[in-house]
């Protein structure tokens, strides 16, 4: 007589094997991302103090550089803050922040994919949600309402932009560095070692008349501007006290403004006729085009 051999393992039974699965399943949550006297913490705070004190919990320190950390700091938060629209409990709080924190790590580290990803919160919201059995009735944490709310969150939270969350862990990025140099010269003397500062400077026309020593061209220049001053300066005067329309009557004047004038009107007048017979032109161009049509 022939006896089938089962796949239960000398001394298990299939209830003792269904147990050690289910404690196995409650492992997958059992780490809290965040304790409960930091939930409690971050409870009492606004929008803002949520923000800060998340971002302290996680240990970001480059916020204002970082475009990874802001990115998962506003992750972390929005998740909190819809956890708190959904007024759940401490231990609620705990395992959903855990939840999204696992759903990053297994990206980020075991590469998994979309479809996997959806998988194993299958199976995690099947083990931490709702389930049939009396027996493990109160390992449950949510109900059926909040079960489907939190699938429908990460629906749109992580799972619609998942190929970004892809893109911000295993995509390299240039670093752009904005900056600005500028360079300051200053004057340097033979006198001082160092320039005289800032507080204490003049003009410049106070500086190079009582300070500034002439120079030996300068000196030279001005002898002989001394030298040749008075015929210089004689010629000058007489030059400019000599009247520029002596030797010139008012008719004399008169002929030339009017000649200068009729030149002027006569380059006026034919520019005018010239963009008048263009106007003509076109006018006629479109009457022949009417009596055509």
């Amino acid at each position: 007589m022939e006896t089938s051999l089962g796949t239960t393992p000398v001394g298990s039974t299939p209830e003792a094997e269904k147990d050690t699965e289910l404690q196995e399943h409650e492992k997958i949550l059992s780490s809290d991302f965040l304790s409960m006297d930091q939930i409690t913490d971050l409870l009492k705070e606004n929008v803002d103090g949520i923000q800060e004190k998340m971002g302290t919990f996680l240990n970001f320190r480059h916020l204002q550089t970082c475009l990874k950390e802001g990115i998962l700091l506003d992750y972390y938060v929005s998740g909190f803050l819809w956890a708190k629209g959904m007024e759940f409990s401490i231990t609620q709080y705990s395992k959903f922040m855990t939840l999204l924190d696992m759903l990053l790590h297994n990206l980020r580290t075991l590469h998994m994919s979309l479809e996997d990803s959806i998988k194993w919160l299958g199976e995690v919201m099947a083990e931490i949600g709702p389930t049939r059995s009396q027996k493990n009735e109160e390992q449950n944490v949510f109900n059926i309402e909040q079960a489907n709310a939190i699938i429908d969150y990460l629906k749109i939270s992580l799972f619609q932009h998942y190929r970004l969350y892809e893109f911000l862990f295993f995509s390299t990025r240039e670093e752009i560095v904005i900056g600005t140099e500028q360079v300051i010269e200053v004057v340097k003397t033979s006198v001082h070692p160092f320039p005289e500062p800032l507080i204490e400077g003049i003009s410049f026309d106070i500086h190079s008349t009582f300070i500034e020593p002439p120079s030996t061209s300068d000196m030279e220049m001005k002898g002989l501007d001394q030298e040749q001053g008075p015929e210089h300066s004689q010629s000058e005067s007489d030059t400019s006290d000599m009247d520029p329309l002596v030797g010139f009557t008012i008719e004399d004047v008169k002929s030339v403004l009017a000649q200068v004038t009729e030149d002027i009107l006569k380059g006026i007048q034919t520019e005018i006729n010239e963009k008048l017979q263009i106007q003509e032109e076109a006018f006629n161009t479109r009457i022949e085009k009417l009596k055509k049509a």
